[in-house]
């Protein structure tokens, strides 16, 4: 007589949301103009004595960040008011994500294809796959988040407002050309 662990499996409810998973379209792809190529990413923001959760809509070609929403939990919600008020300003010829939850949710992809946008999801193991959204992350963690220690989630909301606009406005990129990413995102 053998002993097993019992715990739920995967339900059933949790796969019928769940949209197919989409081939990721940008092997070979460069970024060649704004709302070409958009990448959306979930990271997490330390706080002294939590944690909070950061998603951001980045295009690729700029650097600009679209849209960007931050909350205490994951849920799917939260992705999506970041995405609807992305594409009240544009729409992406394809968007990119990880295969998270949030991302294949039939809530998710039916916004995306509403609006004649392209669905690209990273393969299993592909660590380089969303680099432009990987390196926006080490950004924020080195240049803000790790200097402030935020104490609440009002802080980490007033300090991330702040530092996204100093980044979208102010600060420059060597890959732009010493400019900023709203510089090239609204000068095409």
């Amino acid at each position: 007589m053998g002993l097993a662990a019992v715990h739920p499996g995967p339900t059933l409810s949790k796969r019928a949301q769940q949209a197919a998973i989409f081939p990721y379209l940008l092997k070979h792809v460069t970024a060649n103009r704004p709302n070409h190529i958009w990448g959306i990413d979930i990271t997490y923001i330390r706080l002294r004595a939590s944690w909070m959760y950061l998603v951001a809509i980045l295009d690729w070609y700029s650097r600009y960040i679209v849209s960007w929403e931050v909350d205490q939990t994951m849920p799917i919600p939260f992705v999506m008011e970041a995405m609807q008020r992305a594409l009240e300003q544009a729409t992406p010829q394809i968007c990119n994500s990880d295969q998270g939850s949030q991302f294949t949710s039939s809530q998710y992809t039916q916004l995306l294809l509403s609006h004649d946008g392209c669905i690209s999801m990273d393969s299993k193991g592909g660590a380089f796959d969303n680099i432009f959204t990987e390196r926006l992350w080490r950004t924020i963690k080195y240049e803000e988040v790790s200097l402030k220690e935020y104490t609440s989630p009002r802080e980490a909301r007033e300090g991330l407002t702040d530092y996204l606009r100093f980044y979208n406005e102010r600060r420059i990129h060597q890959a732009l050309d010493y400019r900023t990413p709203a510089e090239v995102y609204f000068s095409h």
